[in-house]
């Protein structure tokens, strides 16, 4: 696949994270709207590609073409297949989020909210709680995000199936079946949740979790446990590194974390996938399994993986992609990454628009961007001078750092000027921590010497992230102030582009290797 052919996906991405926004944000009315026009300009498009097929006529003479002047109308049909792919993309999560909301409102909740009314809630726990910061002489609470399936409201039980945000002072474990009490109030704007419920009380468990969402707790349970026996960052980052859960990591450190530009080692992503993925088969080609042998134990650690870590947005994404790439396996033909990324993109926002909200999607998307539309180019331009090795440990910080520095300094206002001697730096560490931890936590319940060994080792690895995030945020001009808002993430996006531009083009002015392929 050309590099101009593994880019063409890339605007139907970008259509489809519009449409996500405008269909889970914008009031219902002009959502529709939206839907009409998007419709209305995709038949505008297809007629007009229609009605400029030319008639059929002789083929013209030898050199004829050559003193033809170019024809717009056959321009006009060019661009057509690219823009109601474009359209129909837009279109169609437009329709999902509109379905989506329509289905997440239903009357009777609308009512409870409206009254403000106690209801009582019969709900499946979706994920951990997630301690909230309290104002002085607050209780400490929690979020919990659930699926209510039966709501009580005026003496009337009503069976519904709509996501719900509950705060209150304790949660359960995911998997479990609780009751709550409590008073509903509207979430917010663009939020997945039909309402939020505030409780008082903890919730009373109906049921347990069973079967792989028991064990996936056990395996979180379990690098819990693991970390707090180690001391320091170690304990702190080895829960966070292997399964995502960074509720042991301290403030300071999650600060450091961010000014250094290691926040990203803290999320289960597409690194946990690539390596855990590439072990397993790795061991089934050595074992002499077929490719289809391989595919299914790739997918199934991966399966397994995301119960574990939860379903966050950047492991959504890294899910996505990888189930493209093993489909690609099993045809027997290599994703491009531009394209699988695109491909995911729009599969992932049909299913479900609010991803386009998420920041966490944002930043997972973003650095996967910067991966595969600049790694590959700078691995090349840089291999002369140091060797291909080198030159791929540099490329994938740098890429990776340009591609989401937009998305976060629109979150989080503050260049990390050191950030890509950070990655660089922890990159050794990053891959042990991760194997070696995932290999503690499944041991544990086995064998718990040997399970302890694998966490030490693990640790170590883990503080030594600790330790260069600590050093360089400490280093001078390590955080610098940038513009807030959306003019922040504009000069941030030209930053980018700008130094993009640098790093890839020539002396001739040519980006090297642009003839080659891409990925």
């Amino acid at each position: 696949m050309t590099a101009r052919t593994d880019l063409r996906l890339l605007p139907g991405a970008a259509a489809a994270w519009c449409a996500g926004l405008v269909g889970t944000r914008a009031p219902v009315p002009a959502a529709a709207a939206g839907v009409l026009v998007v419709a209305a300009v995709l038949a505008a498009v297809l007629l007009a590609a229609v009605l400029t097929v030319p008639p059929a006529r002789r083929a013209p003479r030898a050199g004829a073409r050559d003193r033809a002047a170019p024809d717009p109308l056959a321009r006009l049909r060019g661009a057509a297949p690219s823009a109601a792919l474009v359209l129909a993309v837009a279109g169609a999560v437009l329709v999902s989020a509109l379905v989506q909301r329509a289905a997440h409102d239903p009357p009777v909740v609308r009512a409870a909210v409206v009254a403000g009314d106690r209801v009582d809630v019969r709900a499946r726990v979706l994920a951990e709680p997630q301690p909230l910061a309290g104002g002085a002489g607050m209780p400490p609470r929690v979020r919990v995000d659930v699926v209510v399936e039966q709501l009580t409201t005026g003496g009337r039980r009503v069976a519904v199936a709509v996501p719900a945000v509950v705060l209150a002072p304790a949660g359960a474990a995911t998997g479990s079946v609780v009751t709550w009490s409590g008073t509903p109030r509207a979430a917010g704007p663009g939020e997945r949740a039909a309402l939020v419920l505030v409780a008082r009380e903890a919730p009373e468990v109906v049921a347990a979790p069973r079967g792989l969402h028991a064990w996936a707790g056990e395996v979180r349970a379990a690098a819990a446990r693991l970390g707090a026996d180690l001391p320091g960052d170690a304990g702190a980052l080895l829960p966070a590194v292997t399964v995502g859960d960074t509720t042991a990591v301290p403030a300071d450190l999650r600060d450091a974390m961010r000014v250094a530009g290691l926040a990203h080692v803290m999320a289960v992503s597409g690194a946990h996938f690539t390596i855990v993925g590439g072990l397993l088969a790795a061991a089934a080609a050595a074992a002499g399994g077929p490719a289809p042998v391989r595919a299914g134990a790739v997918a199934a650690a991966g399966a397994l993986l995301v119960l574990v870590v939860q379903p966050q947005p950047s492991v959504v994404r890294a899910a996505a992609m990888g189930a493209l790439g093993l489909v690609g396996v099993l045809l027997g033909r290599r994703a491009a990454g531009p394209a699988a990324l695109a491909c995911a993109v729009v599969l992932l926002l049909v299913v479900d628009p609010w991803l386009a909200g998420e920041p966490g999607a944002a930043l997972s998307v973003a650095a996967t961007a910067g991966l595969v539309l600049l790694g590959p180019s700078l691995v090349r331009r840089w291999s002369g001078l140091c060797g291909r090795g080198v030159a791929t440990a540099l490329a994938a910080p740098v890429a990776a750092q340009l591609g989401c520095l937009p998305v976060v300094l629109a979150l989080w206002p503050t260049l990390s000027t050191w950030a890509v001697a950070a990655n660089v730096a922890v990159a050794p560490a990053v891959a042990p921590a991760t194997v070696v931890g995932l290999g503690a936590v499944l041991l544990a319940p086995v064998w718990p010497a040997g399970a302890a060994a694998f966490a030490a080792a693990a640790g170590a690895a883990c503080w030594w992230v600790g330790a260069v995030a600590r050093v360089v945020a400490q280093a001078p001009g390590a955080g610098l102030a940038w513009a807030p808002g959306v003019t922040g993430a504009l000069c941030a996006l030209v930053a980018a582009a700008a130094g993009a531009r640098l790093l890839l083009v020539g002396r001739r002015g040519a980006p090297p290797g642009a003839e080659g392929t891409v990925g």
